[in-house]
C-alpha cells in the first residue's frame, strides 16, 4: 500500500482545514488507517485512527471534538477534518496504515505497516 497525504497549507487560529490521504495497492479496504503529526523538535503523537469499514473511530484526548477522521473505501481515500485550529496544532501530519492493530485505542508509530509522506499544516495565531 503506498500512501500520499494532502491539503495542508496555511491557516488561521479557529479555521479549518481538511487533509486527504489517498492509498494506492490492493485491498485498501482491509487496513485500518491513522494519522500521526509531529512538530518540530517532538516525537510523532497519534492524533486518531478509523477502522477497516469507516464505522468505528478513536482520538487522542486533545483531538476530541475538533477533528474527524473518515474514509471511502470506494475512492481508496481517507480524511482528516479539522476544525477551531489553534497554533499547537502546527505540524506535519501523516498518514499510516495497519492491517492488524494490537489494540482499539491509541497506536504507536512502531506498529503501523504503512506510511506516507507528510503534509505541513501551519496555524497561526
Amino acid at each position: 500500500v503506498q500512501l500520499q497525504a494532502s491539503g495542508g497549507g496555511l491557516v488561521q487560529a479557529g479555521g479549518s482545514l481538511r487533509l486527504s490521504c489517498a492509498a494506492s495497492g490492493r485491498l485498501f479496504s482491509s487496513y485500518h488507517m491513522a494519522w500521526f503529526r509531529q512538530a518540530p523538535g517532538k516525537e510523532r503523537e497519534f492524533v486518531g485512527r478509523i477502522d477497516w469499514s469507516g464505522t468505528s473511530t478513536y482520538y487522542a484526548d486533545s483531538m476530541k471534538g475538533r477533528f474527524t477522521i473518515s474514509r471511502d473505501n470506494t475512492k481508496n481515500t481517507v480524511y482528516l477534518q479539522m476544525n477551531s485550529l489553534k497554533p499547537e496544532d502546527t505540524a506535519v501530519y501523516y498518514c499510516a496504515a495497519v492491517l492488524r492493530p494490537y489494540t482499539s485505542g491509541v497506536l504507536t508509530p512502531s506498529e503501523m505497516n504503512y506510511w506516507g509522506k507528510g503534509t505541513l499544516v501551519t496555524v497561526s495565531s
